[in-house]
């Protein structure tokens, strides 16, 4: 609809080098960026640069999981920013277009009408799950849908929501942005370790972590402790860590996260659930049930209000842990354009590596005397965030070397094998 506004005679007067809606497509590819050529072709329209983000980063997703009904949604679709126009405003600031404007906010709720009801599904045991949502909390907001938690509150007596990528990116997400917009508060949080990924942290390679290492374990241990002082002193939330137990880990490497945890005053359970199910996950249950039950605090890391310097120098340092932020002159100019037009008091969504408190991906363990970089600033004016891109991260990720796809086969019977 952005290309055929300007093809029909661009009456918001479109500037096409000023277009900053990204095409979104659904696979996992490097960011791609070129020269679409899609107006009728040169004699006939204009040439515009354009780009493709993920699905999950698209902020038509961030919409449909925050989006409270049908006319929420329809509301959120009209106050995208699709680009903005030619010249200048008396303030020297941009005027945005919106998909309002190009009258596009009821063809994609049609689109989305079914897309926006909850998937129920079950797990192997019966019990009922909502499946809704694209939880990558690397690159965007991370949680499922409102209306999944709101159903869920309204059917069980307890409900589980995940916020995946750890309580620097999922927890912090899901606690400053959709709890913030739901009003949502919390009971309790669960923070998910492994032998294996704190042995990570310690410096141990992949190939050996089946191998006890208490030593790698102890160094990689900050890692878990910071999480989860994260959630305890900055968003006054009880917790208990579940540590997701594998065949290999040994019983000195369990108990040491465990007397670790306790020094802290936080209570630890193993989770079997992989092996047992439901059974494996009773005792678990049973310490989420009591600090469920416990009156809590809940409070947010920042004040939505403040300036977006402030904010994310807020979650630079009381969540990441950073010294400073650095904020490269392109991110600032964009956030001067933002305030200019208004659009700087909501929350942000931060995209960062999952694989390190620190926005570089090798820097393991819980690093201090660090200062992030901010290289891009970007308003979701329909979801009400404002996403601020850090270090390498990409919102249209790469495979990896040896993507999972090259294991997958299928034989003349039709017997799929390589998926787990």
């Amino acid at each position: 609809m952005i290309d055929n506004h300007i093809y029909q005679g661009n009456k918001c007067n479109i500037d096409p080098r000023k277009i900053i809606w990204h095409r979104c497509v659904d696979m996992n590819d490097r960011q791609l960026r070129f020269i679409v050529d899609g107006l009728g072709g040169k004699a006939n329209g204009a040439s515009r640069e354009d780009w493709f983000d993920i699905t999950v980063a698209s902020e038509v997703m961030a919409i449909l999981c925050l989006s409270k009904d049908i006319d929420d949604l329809k509301a959120r679709c009209a106050k995208i920013i699709v680009g903005y126009t030619y010249g200048k405003q008396s303030d020297g600031s941009e005027k945005p277009v919106t998909a309002g404007q190009l009258n596009a906010q009821g063809a994609m709720a049609a689109l989305l009408k079914d897309a926006l009801k909850p998937n129920l599904v079950q797990t192997l045991e019966g019990t009922p799950a909502f499946i809704h949502g694209g939880p990558f909390a690397n690159i965007a907001h991370g949680c499922n849908s409102i209306m999944a938690t709101r159903l869920a509150l309204k059917m069980g007596d307890y409900v589980v929501t995940e916020g995946g990528f750890g309580a620097d990116l999922g927890a912090e997400k899901f606690l400053d942005i959709k709890c913030r917009f739901a009003g949502l508060k919390p009971n309790a949080v669960v923070i998910v370790a492994t032998v294996r990924a704190l042995k990570s942290h310690g410096g141990v390679a992949k190939a050996d972590l089946n191998k006890e290492n208490i030593e790698a374990l102890k160094k990689g241990l900050p890692n878990l402790l910071q999480h989860v002082n994260n959630i305890k002193e900055v968003y006054k939330l009880p917790a208990v860590v579940a540590i997701n137990a594998f065949p290999l880990d040994t019983k000195a490497e369990l108990d040491l996260v465990e007397a670790e945890c306790k020094k802290l005053g936080v209570n630890v359970a193993l989770s079997e659930v992989w092996a047992k199910g439901g059974e494996g996950g009773q005792k678990l249950a049973e310490e989420v049930v009591k600090l469920a039950e416990q009156p809590n605090q809940f409070t947010f890391s920042y004040d939505e209000k403040a300036s977006i310097k402030d904010k994310i120098e807020a979650i630079a340092k009381k969540i990441y842990h950073a010294d400073n932020v650095n904020i490269l002159p392109s991110a600032q100019k964009q956030i001067a354009q933002l305030e200019k037009l208004g659009m700087d008091k909501v929350p942000i969504c931060m995209a960062k590596t999952q694989y390190s408190f620190t926005d570089d991906p090798n820097i393991k363990g819980a690093p201090k005397g660090w200062t992030l970089t901010v290289r891009n600033i970007k308003i979701s004016n329909g979801a009400g965030f404002i996403v601020a891109l850090t270090g390498e991260i990409m919102t249209m990720p790469g495979l990896p070397p040896v993507p999972s796809a090259e294991k997958i086969d299928v034989d003349n019977t039709g017997k799929i094998a390589g998926l787990f």
